[in-house]
């Protein structure tokens, strides 16, 4: 007997804030999409709101933000709440969207961040195949 298909992890990528270099979660957006995932771009300098409402419509499993600015301390707390207050994650969420960050985070920030709520922290030169693994590793997702 033949399983039926798995669909495929949908993944919501953004910059938040004022940062304004975005080849690098181009370049995550390609892989991500090469692994097989479904990858939505939702640009640069857009807000926390922004991106957990275009996740909530696009029905994401995954949003991952890139800051290269240096204000992730300070924009990932937004994030966190943003995604409670549109129930992707919490205890009204039905199911837990996994937040990733990406992009100039030193190592003293990696744990605050994770205990504020981000499940994955990626910093500048981190292989691209380790946040593939991590995402396919964090989505669980049941046959069609």
């Amino acid at each position: 007997m033949q399983s039926s298909p798995v669909a495929p992890p949908r993944i919501l990528l953004a910059k938040l804030g004022l940062d304004g270099h975005d080849r690098g979660v181009k370049v995550i957006a390609r892989a991500l999409r090469d692994a097989g995932m479904e990858v939505v771009y939702l640009g640069m300098r857009v807000t926390a709101d922004q991106v957990a409402a275009a996740a909530a419509q696009e029905d994401v499993d995954v949003v991952g933000i890139s800051i290269l600015s240096g204000a992730h301390m300070r924009l990932m707390p937004r994030m966190v709440d943003a995604l409670e207050r549109h129930g992707l994650r919490g205890a009204d969420a039905d199911g837990e969207v996994l937040l990733l960050v990406g992009g100039t985070i030193p190592d003293g920030d990696v744990e605050p961040l994770r205990q504020m709520g981000v499940d994955g922290v990626f910093p500048v030169g981190t292989f691209t195949a380790a946040m593939v693994d991590f995402i396919r590793t964090g989505v669980k997702r049941e046959a069609l």
